[in-house]
């Protein structure tokens, strides 16, 4: 599908930052590289467990900060990334937004929702 980026605000305990994100409708959780996480304050919740694509089982501690896109705002799960990784958004936080990747045009547009 190509790679698609957006540009976002993350809030935590201690500010806010502007962060360019790689959409990834392929990751559950978002996930903001370290020099972020620390400098917006946001402290470990708990632990998980992710699998890579070579088959590899690595662990990343979670918490939870305020998200905004242009999209729309809300607070989403994060995984505290290390200092080598790149800001991603995952399907979790799209959900949240209700937001999709649009195939075609490889643009985020609004989710059809349905209450049934």
């Amino acid at each position: 599908m190509g790679i698609v980026h957006i540009e976002g605000t993350v809030s935590g305990p201690q500010g806010s930052e502007t962060v360019r994100f790689i959409v990834d409708s392929g990751a559950k959780y978002s996930l903001l590289p370290m020099k972020v996480w620390q400098k917006i304050g946001l402290k470990p919740k708990h632990e998980m467990e992710f699998s890579l694509v070579d088959g590899s089982i690595i662990k990343r501690s979670i918490s939870e900060c305020h998200i905004e896109l242009r999209v729309g705002a809300a607070h989403t799960p994060v995984i505290l990334g290390e200092a080598q990784d790149e800001a991603l958004l995952g399907v979790i936080t799209l959900e949240i937004l209700g937001v999709v990747i649009n195939p075609f045009t490889r643009e985020i547009q609004p989710m059809r929702l349905t209450l049934a």
